[in-house]
């Protein structure tokens, strides 16, 4: 896809206006409370991947706003198999974006939380060796560091033989990341879900049909409902919708 497509609200106020990348921030922001935002894209019939990848479901628009949900947050969690199979590098921000953070008070760089029950992470992925700050790693007591990791990241144990999330995103709080966006998988999802976790949810949409075989967004055991009022709907030229749903 070109770059450039132009992104346009929808709903609650639409406008044939297109959005600069102020208005979306500003649309996004932060909030004045600690808060976890989830941020997938998906097909029309509930993918989360093709040919096995997220990529091919995400194109200009969609990469716009996922840097700027970047931009915003204290610390991006992901889990340890998204990690190692989207195969995430070190979280770098273009120039504009960091001297966008110097001026509200941030730190350059979000920090990296990987949530892993195993640790089979690899020290050497970029992800860590080639990190601005130093990431940190979930986990809990039972769980075995490969050798190296600890010296690449913070591992912090949450849990006796499971990670704890709530007690996990309680430390994150506590040494200042109040604003968390968690970008997987589908199983981070559905623990973070059933944890009660989730302040907001922000879905791209993408106009093609997928077709029987990837997974949904959401994986892992069966919880409760959550209530999770939309926001705003965004659409771009070139089809993509963008939801942002959200506590109140």
């Amino acid at each position: 896809m070109s770059v450039g497509i132009p992104i346009r609200p929808l709903w609650p106020e639409p406008s044939t206006l297109p959005l600069d990348d102020a208005a979306l921030t500003a649309l996004y922001g932060r909030a004045d409370r600690p808060r976890l935002r989830v941020n997938f894209v998906a097909s029309l019939d509930g993918a989360v991947t093709l040919d096995g990848y997220s990529a091919g479901l995400s194109g200009e628009p969609d990469k716009r706003v996922f840097g700027l949900l970047r931009m915003l947050c204290d610390a991006l969690v992901v889990a340890a198999g998204t990690l190692r199979h989207e195969g995430y590098r070190a979280v770098r921000l273009d120039p504009r974006r960091r001297a966008w953070r110097r001026e509200h008070g941030l730190a350059e760089y979000p920090t990296l939380v990987v949530v892993s029950g195993s640790l089979d992470l690899d020290p050497t992925q970029a992800a860590f060796a080639d990190a601005p700050v130093r990431p940190i790693v979930l986990t809990h007591a039972g769980a075995e560091p490969p050798p190296g990791l600890t010296d690449v990241a913070d591992v912090l144990r949450c849990g006796t033989d499971r990670v704890d999330l709530t007690a996990g995103l309680a430390e994150l709080h506590r040494r200042g990341l109040a604003q968390l966006l968690c970008e997987g998988g589908p199983q981070l999802f559905g623990a973070l879900t059933a944890a009660d976790l989730v302040d907001e949810l922000c879905l791209t949409v993408a106009p093609l049909l997928a077709g029987p075989g990837p997974g949904r967004i959401t994986a892992g055991d069966a919880a409760p409902p959550r209530q999770l009022p939309l926001r705003h709907v965004l659409a771009a030229d070139d089809g993509v919708l963008m939801l942002r749903h959200a506590r109140g």
